[in-house]
């Protein structure tokens, strides 16, 4: 399932995180890729354990947790601390898939990936090219998205990055471990849990119906969840 969700960095939030993260010293980004991975991508990736770096993870890892939407999405039960890069021109990552499991180096905690995520610290307008392009049954479908906004989307999916031709692409990228790890299951979720907020809404949440559907959603929780 491929899901966008507006807003998660309110849009002067998401642009001054930018310039902070800016003003940082950057490494090439082959520091987190595999060995496939690494023969295509061409970017630059903020340091793991610098100020920018963290700065930037406890402003995004807030607004994630705050974020009902992305919590019905996603159902996070290990969220791998968020990372930042940045494309310029000529710069480009060809198509890969996402390592099946990650290694937090602070914690040396493993983490399974079953959901990727962009959220765009750059408007669309700041640049050429950049847009990431997620692979599925029907082609590949191009994003880009305004800043602040998030793509999360099935880290097993083959997906890329184009090549920048004018100005700059920054975003944090990330990969967490779902509650529910098929991604059939957690759509079914998503769609009941969407439906469930929208007529209790209208109804009420003390409605019968709703009731049902929320006993319902809370059931079939109880029947796939990992917690």
């Amino acid at each position: 399932m491929l899901t966008v969700i507006p807003s998660v960095l309110p849009r002067e939030e998401a642009l001054a995180l930018r310039e902070h993260l800016l003003a940082a010293e950057w490494v090439d980004g082959n520091v987190t890729s595999g060995g496939g991975a690494a023969l295509a991508k061409r970017n630059r990736q903020l340091p793991e354990d610098g100020e920018a770096a963290a700065h930037g993870r406890s402003v995004v890892s807030r607004a994630l947790g705050a974020n009902a939407q992305f919590l019905s999405a996603a159902l996070p039960r290990r969220i791998f601390p968020p990372l930042f890069n940045r494309y310029g021109e000529a710069e480009r990552f060809g198509t890969h898939v996402d390592n099946a499991i990650r290694v937090d180096s602070a914690s040396g905690e493993r983490i399974r990936t079953d959901l990727s995520a962009t959220l765009f610290l750059s408007d669309p307008d700041d640049y050429d090219g950049g847009e990431l392009v997620i692979e599925d049954e029907y082609g590949g479908r191009e994003h880009k998205l305004a800043a602040g906004s998030m793509l999360l989307y099935p880290s097993s999916s083959l997906h890329r990055v184009t090549e920048v031709t004018r100005g700059e692409r920054v975003s944090c990228f990330l990969w967490l471990e779902s509650m529910v790890r098929d991604d059939g299951e957690r759509t079914l979720l998503y769609d009941l849990d969407q439906s469930v907020q929208r007529l209790g809404s209208e109804r009420g949440f003390d409605d019968s119906e709703v009731l049902r559907l929320t006993q319902l959603y809370h059931n079939l929780m109880r029947r796939w969840a990992d917690a």
